[in-house]
């Protein structure tokens, strides 16, 4: 069963970081792109940055950039979001997503494996 497992989820205040983390079982993403979409409540998910197979290139939405980085271990079948400078408008339910077309994610934002999500809520 292939499975994408987020964990680093938590609470913080305004201004404060959190990492999120992604691991991956069940196959190998290291030929995949991988990426974080968002949901707030009442809000239609939102993409977040996605990264291509190599970790060469990566692509964020222009209300991350700059204080959201997203990097990938292929050794560890994982990927990873820090995120900086954090805002209230960031809570959200964070979801890991891979697709072996990195394209599919970041320009069509759709995916062939989900994660469950990790709550992050940043207090103002």
């Amino acid at each position: 069963q292939v499975q994408l497992v987020e964990s680093g989820g938590g609470l913080v205040q305004a201004g404060g970081s959190l990492r999120l983390s992604c691991v991956g079982s069940g196959r190998t993403f290291g030929g995949y792109g991988m990426g974080w979409f968002r949901q707030a409540p009442g809000k239609e998910r939102e993409f977040v940055a996605a990264i291509r197979w190599s970790g060469a290139t990566t692509y964020y939405a222009d209300s991350v950039k700059g204080r959201f980085t997203i990097s990938r271990d292929n050794a560890k079948n994982s990927v990873y979001l820090q995120m900086n400078s954090l805002k209230p408008e960031d809570t959200a339910v964070y979801y890991c997503v891979a697709d072996l077309d990195a394209s599919r994610i970041y320009r069509d934002y759709r995916g062939e494996y989900w994660g469950q999500g990790t709550q992050v809520t940043v207090s103002s």
